[in-house]
């Protein structure tokens, strides 16, 4: 069963909107921070942002900050991240991913993350 599932993906104009949704198959998920990264081909993956546990804190990349919220359901089990005013370089597979083991102290760090998703693709189209 996979951990993570990433919906929403597609194609957006620049400086459009796109949000992006990640399903949680465990009920443990309320209790673990959740984030997302993204990934071009070739390159590293890039940390995007996270959120603790109750919600209450978030971490963005500076690439992201005030464009992107990320956001979690009452249940904890589903995480969204709203993407707004998107550029081409937003353009890649984005992967949600979660710290199971802990609900706060916020990371960017990706080996801290031991769930993942696939990742859902998003193209930007000027």
């Amino acid at each position: 069963q996979v951990p993570l599932v990433e919906s929403g993906g597609g194609s957006v104009q620049s400086g459009g909107s796109l949000r992006l949704s990640c399903q949680a198959s465990s009920r443990n998920a309320g209790a673990w921070i959740m984030g997302w990264f993204r990934q071009v081909p070739e390159k590293e993956r890039e940390f995007v942002a996270s959120i603790t546990a109750s919600g209450d804190e978030t971490l963005y990349s500076d690439s992201v900050k005030g464009r992107f919220t990320i956001s979690r359901d009452n249940s904890g089990q589903t995480v969204y991240l709203q993407m707004m005013n998107v550029r081409g370089d937003d353009a890649a597979n984005y992967l949600c991913a979660a710290v199971s083991y802990r609900s706060y102290f916020l990371t960017q760090k990706e080996e801290e993350f031991d769930r993942w998703g696939q990742g859902t693709q998003v193209h930007v189209s000027s």
